[in-house]
Formats: C-alpha cells, structure tokens, sequence
C-alpha cells in the first residue's frame, strides 16, 4: 500500500513533506492539532524570535547543545545535555571545542557536518554588521568566529571570556540550518523564509492566516516522532478555541485565560495545564518623547502601577510579580533579598509635580489580543495613572509594530529570560541589540550598555553578581520601562496527550516530552 502511495506523489507532484505524513499516518500515529491565537510569518528560527514563533521552530530545528527543562520541577530545569553536539570542551577562556553528533540528516536529505554550524552562526547569516537576521548579535555578540576543525569538530572562539557560551549554545538563535538549502532560499530575499533543521518534525504546509501544518521527520536522529502530523491552526477568539477542544476538533489549545480553567476542567476528556512563564509582560516608555523625558515622570508611573491588584483581578493570584527583572532560575546569579516592585501613589504625585508634569496626554498603544489579559490590564493600568494625576489615553491598534518610533509613547512587551543568567534576561533584551534600542530607538542609556558589555565578558561570579545589581538598579532608576507580572500560562489538553508545557513559549513536540495513549504511541 505504501509503495502505491509514493508512485501516487511521483505522479501527482505532492510534496515530500506530503509523502512523510503518508508514511507516518501508515504507522497509525495521531495528527495533532493545536489552536493558538497567532502564527509566525516565517519559520527562520533566528528571525521569528517571538511568543507565536518559538512554539514551533522549537520542534524543527536543533540547538548543538540542548537545555532540558524537564530536569527541573514544572518544566523549568536548566541542565545541559548533548543534542547535534555529542561532548563539548572549554579549551580557554575564549575557546570551547564541541564533537558533533555523526549520521545526522536534514529535512531534505542533506547530511549535517560542521560546515552547516559554521554557516549557522556566520557573519553572513547572523553576526556580521550587514548580517539579514540582526537579532543575532543580540546574542552572539561576543563571538568572533566558528573554526572546522574536522567534519564533526568546531571550535568557537569569542572576542573576550563569555561565560555563558555554552548556554547560548542551548537557546534562541543558535537553531542550526542548512548550509547550502538556507542560501538557495535565500539569494535575492535577504535570508531563507523556510528553512530546514534536523528537528523531529518539519514543514509540511504553510498557510499563515489559516494553518501551519508540520509531517513527522522519521530519519530524526532522537527517535521517531509521536505524532503523523501538528497543525497550528490560528484561532484568535478564545472562546472559539475552547469550543474546538471541548468538541475534539483540537487537541491542545493555547492561552487559556485564568477564569476559563474551572469550565475546561469540568469535563472528563481534557484538562488545562499551567506553568508561571520565565517571561514577563513589560511596558515600554519612549524616552526621547518630550512628555516621557523626564525619568521622574517614568517612576511615577511605576510607582502608581499596583501589580499585585493587576495578579488578583486578572489572574485569580495565580501570575507572579518577580523581584526585579530577574528569575529564581538564576541559581546563584539570582538577587533574592532584591526589593520589589514599589506601589506608591503619594510618591508617584511628589515626582509628578518636581517634574513639572502638567497633564499632558500619554498614549498607551496596545494590541487587543497578542498577550493574553493585555487590553484588560492596559485599561486597569490607565485608571491606576489617572489616579495620580496623569492624563491617559488608550490606543488600541491590530498591528503595534506599525507605530512610528517617534509616535510611540507606551506600548506593551514581553521579555523572556533566553538563558538563566541576568545576560540572558535584562541585558539581552533591553541592550544595544534589543527591541527598545535597535527596533524602536525608544532608550539609548550609556552607563546600562557600560555595565552590560562589562557582565556578558567577566568570568568572576562575585564580580559578575555586583554588576548585575548595578545593571537591574540603572534600568529601574531610569525606568525606560517597567514589568508587570509573570503571566500564567494556560493550556487546555486532551487528557490521554501527554505532554509537558516548560517555563518558555517552547512547544517541545520530541518523543521524550509527547505520548498520545489513545493511540498507544
């Protein structure tokens, strides 16, 4: 039968992705659908670097070495094990060596050696000055070359000591492509729309508005894949994912709201599943607009922001004010006697009038429903400013990105720690190669990037810990911006799928972290 179906494809011109899932659905493997409220316009891991992005480039492409969340209680741990590298060695303060792992292939067939690493992390593609994907550098500034020792030995050698090198190597943008397939794509485009990674599942069908749709990958070097198929299929009303699950035209839904859980959970065949993000939804204040340029103005409205209120009101308790821009998965980089947070609306007045503030409007842009909660707690955070005297306005648009920099005054964020180290939190977000410096022009804060550039290059951890105090203090004293709460991330699942959501906007589709019991797979 399955010889009949791969004459079919030859004669009709289906795709291989088409013929995979004709393979995998013959092994009697469940096609999975998910519905989240978005999807990503392309699927270069080193460009869609986003919430909706991540969930899905997560399950086609490998990182050379692999943090496993599932060390960790509730899909948080931080270990590091081996993934497209086998074994890896500090050499000296600027080298590490990694082994790669042989007999690996690429969605097309081509077979992974060190020249796709070396591709991977190029000047070409994303460390060079013209490099197409900029948000590279926000990660891998410090690294200065990829050395091919053999077919399956590299050396990365950095500018100066990175003590975070290897964990670099283990999150965003360190998704290895192919070589020659990303610069086919690529030639004339500025970089590869589409892609191809070494991951357990890879791109079948693309339909943006509607569905993204991946086929298992059965060559996968770390086992066959559970499911036939995954669907993303975009679905932006809440209500209408909910309907999906409870009716079982889907079998995971995403971006549960807290007061929907009660409702999924009443029934006997699905359930939801929550984990308290390491991310947190920020604002963002445009620094060099004339009615923000004043940093006392900025603190007052941090101070007039009651983040507890925002938890109870719209998380039922369950979302956490963190202590700072920081996370407990820090280990022993985490500040835990750091103050929170201040909510004081006296306070708040006292800086508004030494700054001469006079009532002058302060627009707060905001999508409707990329962040969940997002308009309810723009519109809470609104009345909590009038409170004090400023004069607020809300602007709701369908595409926030679209804002001039020069018109933007408050917006909405969210920061993800990348890897479990101040660096990989507020440095790599709110530093020279983040959104708030480089996409909006909204901060340009010299003693922050002074101190910044002096942690991401020192090896001492007490010297390292004393400058990330002083990094965390200069970003709230300037206050170009200010978190909010660590959301509660809902998933609603059908119960036999089993599968554990992480700490991150990750969606880990690998056997490891995927069983369907229904199926006995």
């Amino acid at each position: 039968m399955f010889d009949r179906a791969i004459k079919a494809c030859l004669l009709t011109g289906l795709a291989l992705g088409s013929l995979g899932a004709m393979q995998a659905q013959a092994a009697g493997r469940p096609d999975i659908v998910v519905a989240v409220a978005d999807n990503p316009p392309t699927l270069e891991p080193a460009k869609e670097m986003s919430n909706v992005g991540t969930r899905i480039t997560y399950s086609v492409f490998d990182t050379l070495i692999r943090r496993d969340f599932l060390s960790g209680e509730g899909g948080g741990g931080a270990k590091l094990v081996p993934s497209l590298a086998t074994s890896w060695e500090r050499i000296d303060d600027t080298t590490l060596e990694l082994k790669l792992r042989e007999g690996v292939t690429f969605h097309n067939g081509a077979a992974f050696n060190a020249d796709d690493v070396v591709f991977t992390f190029s000047p070409e593609r994303l460390i060079g000055e013209a490099s197409p994907l900029p948000q590279g550098r926000a990660y891998f500034g410090v690294l200065d070359r990829v050395e091919k020792l053999d077919d399956y030995t590299v050396r990365f050698v950095t500018k100066a000591p990175d003590p975070l090198l290897e964990q670099r190597l283990a999150s965003w943008a360190s998704w290895i492509v192919d070589k020659d397939d990303w610069l086919e794509k690529a030639a004339g485009k500025g970089f590869a729309q589409f892609p191809v990674g070494t991951g357990p599942y890879m791109l079948d069908e693309y339909r943006a508005d509607q569905y993204i749709r991946l086929d298992a990958f059965d060559q996968y070097w770390d086992g066959r894949p559970t499911a036939a198929t995954v669907t993303f299929r975009k679905v932006p009303e809440p209500a209408a994912r909910i309907a999906g699950l409870v009716s079982g035209e889907f079998d995971i839904i995403t971006n549960v709201a807290p007061d929907q859980i009660a409702q999924i959970d009443g029934y006997d065949d699905i359930e939801t599943r929550s984990v308290v993000l390491a991310n947190s939804h920020v604002l963002v204040y445009n620094t060099d607009h004339p009615v923000l340029a004043d940093k006392r103005i900025r603190q007052a409205m941090n101070l007039a922001i009651d983040r507890n209120l925002l938890v109870e009101a719209l998380w039922n308790g369950d979302a956490v004010v963190p202590n700072g821009h920081q996370y407990p998965e820090y280990g022993d980089m985490y500040q835990a006697d750091r103050p929170g947070f201040g909510y004081d609306p006296e306070k708040a007045r006292q800086l508004l009038a030494e700054a001469g503030y006079n009532g002058e409007t302060i627009v707060y842009s905001t999508e409707p429903q990329y962040y969940l909660n997002a308009l309810p707690a723009a519109q809470a955070i609104l009345e909590m400013w009038k409170a004090v005297g400023i004069n607020a306005e809300l602007n709701v648009t369908e595409d926030l990105d679209s804002l001039p920099n020069d018109e933007l005054m408050v917006r909405n964020w969210s920061n993800s720690t990348r890897y479990p180290d101040p660096v990989g939190g507020l440095w790599n977000t709110w530093g020279p190669y983040g959104s708030a410096q480089k996409t909006w022009e909204s901060w340009t804060p010299e003693t922050f990037n002074q101190i910044g550039a002096q942690l991401e290059t020192t090896l001492d951890h007490d010297k390292r810990f004393e400058l990330a105090v002083d990094l965390m203090d200069t970003w709230e004293d300037d206050a170009p911006g200010t978190i909010l709460y660590q959301p509660l991330e809902t998933y609603g699942v059908r119960k036999s799928l089993k599968w554990q959501p992480y700490t991150f906007y990750y969606m880990d589709l690998r056997p490891s972290n995927l069983k369907d019991e229904a199926e006995g797979s």
